[in-house]
């Protein structure tokens, strides 16, 4: 566990100043236990399709208002999250060294704010909902200007059973009072959010009164559990009102803790006019607490990728597949070109960050693939095959390739057009020894290559060829010598007995 000397000099070391001439900033709660996730690994460092969550509401930020200023407000692994986010222009990093609730991270991440300088909208986001996306983003915060209003909630349409429903509920105000007189322009404004437990906690028998703008509104508590809005933990608010009541906040509740919620009473009861909106997609909005949930996140975004690409390649298993979202969005380029791609992604295919694909690809079963692989045309990989290289590295298949299953293949390699890697082969080329395959090479049985150059027209069987250079031997007979069985020298012989 990191001390608070090493906290504080890393918060120093990847903070950034903020840009006061924005009047946009997002403050991203990423300070939790995350007890529920029993993990040792941060709760916002879970990914997401690939990507940690809390970066990915860092990047909708980032992409949903461009030039927004960010503070990701850090507690539990405060360390692992800095490093995973890095240095970034114009985000900050607040410590929360004791985790006393969400009101209470808001006021940390606020500190790092001049308020001297900044006049404008304050964006709260938990750092644990990792399918929230840009356009979402945009959208909240072009209605949060048009609407006038001093705090907007973004809410959600809970679509489940009504009894598994443990959210907090979206309180607004009715069309009638209780006096039976019209709500006017007040009606469907938020008077509050209840907690589930609050519900829980009330008399059946007995309603539930609240006052909003010295009217009086009663709810039954069935009507509060059938209330299928919920807190999303999304907010905007104006600075300047946010400033004036968030250090208002009270922690006189059975948690001893501040909520960010209080702060819809608090700003009701200064008049403040306080909105709530819900989006198009509900999932954006999920967040998690435990495994299962965490999972169904990722099935939620592996359906999304499957529907953007299910009419330009043809995916096997929509439930068992990986394509990260750079090689999607390559994907979709290449289909801009309107030519057939005739791409066949195989169940459990893996492909990661950095992969190009081309046309006529099939990479079957359980292939695995990740890093600069540079694919030609006409390539099948089959099943189990692993083909993959370090970030600075190029591993380039050239056209009309065939790499039978279960190869393993990594490093700085280049295999030759029409050339073939039969079964239970293992080829690696590193920075100072890349491997060099020609074209129309054969290479089988379990042989294994290192930092070689393999000229063309080259058969290659049972054999370990480390640094070598195979050459095309043209014999008399107008033949290619082949290699087979070649093994270097051995090693360790004197260790060895008959038994």
């Amino acid at each position: 566990m990191a001390d608070k000397k090493q906290i504080y000099n890393a918060l120093s070391e990847f903070s950034s100043n903020l840009d006061y001439s924005s009047n946009e900033a997002a403050i991203v709660l990423a300070a939790g236990h995350g007890k529920r996730i029993k993990s040792k690994k941060s709760k916002m460092l879970h990914n997401i399709w690939g990507v940690p969550s809390v970066e990915r509401v860092y990047n909708a930020c980032l992409n949903g208002l461009p030039g927004i200023n960010t503070i990701l407000v850090v507690g539990i692994k405060a360390l692992d999250v800095m490093k995973v986010i890095g240095k970034r222009e114009k985000n900050s990093f607040a410590y929360q060294a004791e985790q006393k609730g969400t009101g209470h991270a808001v006021q940390i991440g606020l500190d790092k704010i001049d308020p001297k300088k900044f006049k404008g909208t304050i964006y709260v986001l938990p750092g644990d909902m990792g399918l929230m996306n840009a356009e979402t983003i945009k959208i909240f915060g072009e209605k949060f200007k048009s609407s006038g209003a001093d705090m907007m909630v973004l809410t959600g349409i809970y679509e489940g059973l009504i009894e598994q429903n443990s959210y907090g509920r979206i309180v607004r105000v009715k069309e009638l009072d209780v006096e039976g007189n019209s709500s006017g322009e007040d009606s469907g404004k938020v008077i509050e959010i209840i907690e589930y437990k609050d519900i829980l906690a009330l008399n059946g028998g007995k309603t539930y009164r609240r006052t909003y703008n010295g009217r009086g509104y009663e709810f039954t508590q069935k009507e509060l559990l059938e209330n299928r809005e919920y807190n999303s933990g999304v907010y905007a608010f104006n600075y300047q009102k946010l400033i004036e009541l968030v250090y208002d906040i009270s922690s006189d509740n059975a948690q001893n803790e501040i909520y960010i919620t209080d702060l819809i009473a608090l700003f009701n009861g200064k008049n403040y006019f306080v909105d709530a909106t819900s989006p198009s997609d509900q999932s954006v909005v999920m967040g998690f607490n435990d495994k299962s949930v965490l999972k169904e996140m990722e099935r939620v975004f592996r359906h999304k990728v499957y529907d953007r690409l299910k009419n330009i390649v043809e995916i096997d298993d929509p439930d068992d597949f990986f394509i990260d979202e750079s090689v999607v969005e390559h994907i979709v380029e290449l289909d801009k070109q309107n030519i057939p791609l005739d791409i066949r992604i195989g169940k459990g295919v893996h492909i990661g960050k950095g992969v190009k694909l081309n046309y006529n690809i099939y990479l079957k079963k359980n292939v695995f693939v990740n890093g600069n692989v540079i694919f030609g045309k006409n390539v099948t990989i089959w099943e189990s095959s692993h083909l993959s290289c370090f970030p600075e590295q190029e591993f380039i298949i050239g056209n009309n390739v065939e790499i039978l299953w279960g190869d393993i293949i990594k490093g700085n390699i280049i295999i030759g057009d029409h050339s073939k890697i039969e079964s239970s082969v293992n080829m690696t080329g590193s920075d100072a020894f890349p491997l060099r395959i020609g074209k129309n090479v054969l290479i089988k049985g379990t042989s294994y290559i290192f930092g070689s150059i393999i000229e063309d027209d080259v058969y290659i069987e049972h054999s370990v060829i480390i640094k070598k250079k195979v050459n095309r031997l043209v014999k008399r007979n107008g033949e290619i010598q082949r290699v087979r069985f070649f093994l270097p020298m051995p090693s360790g012989i004197d260790a060895i007995d008959d038994l």
